[in-house]
């Protein structure tokens, strides 16, 4: 679950649910989609996320990863979620406050598009021609 819509890869605005959370309140879920996030240098998709803007903090429910084929092992303070393919994807030490808080960074990703142009013509040859060396340009 998350409040910062700038974390969704791919977001759908039109699912809604209600999540109840400890203290007996309910939050509302404006959206599901897929956020990248990387742990220890390496990025991690996580699929059917919530987005629920007044959350303050992100949460990843182990009973939802565990649904989804992750193996969970909790023991000796410490945390690790393990990818039936993959192996340990993730590793947390458990905190003073008996919570597993785990560093991440968002893995925003951003679509790019290049353009090149040649100035020298004597290149343009070179490529038309199925990259003929230079000399060979000068014969023709």
């Amino acid at each position: 679950m998350s409040g910062n819509k700038k974390m969704f890869t791919k977001l759908d605005e039109k699912f809604r649910e209600t999540v109840k959370l400890g203290n007996d309140s309910s939050l509302k879920v404006q959206g599901k989609g897929d956020v990248k996030i990387k742990v220890n240098g390496v990025v991690q998709t996580i699929l059917d996320v919530f987005y629920m803007p007044e959350l303050r903090s992100n949460l990843i429910s182990l009973g939802q990863l565990q649904e989804k084929g992750f193996a969970i092992l909790i023991q000796k303070n410490c945390c690790q979620i393990h990818h039936l393919e993959k192996g340990l994807i993730m590793q947390v030490e458990m905190a003073s406050n008996i919570m597993f808080p785990l560093q991440t960074q968002a893995a925003l990703t951003k679509q790019v598009c290049l353009k090149s142009t040649i100035q020298d013509d004597t290149w343009l040859w070179h490529f038309r021609y199925g990259h003929l060396n230079f000399k060979g340009l000068k014969t023709l």
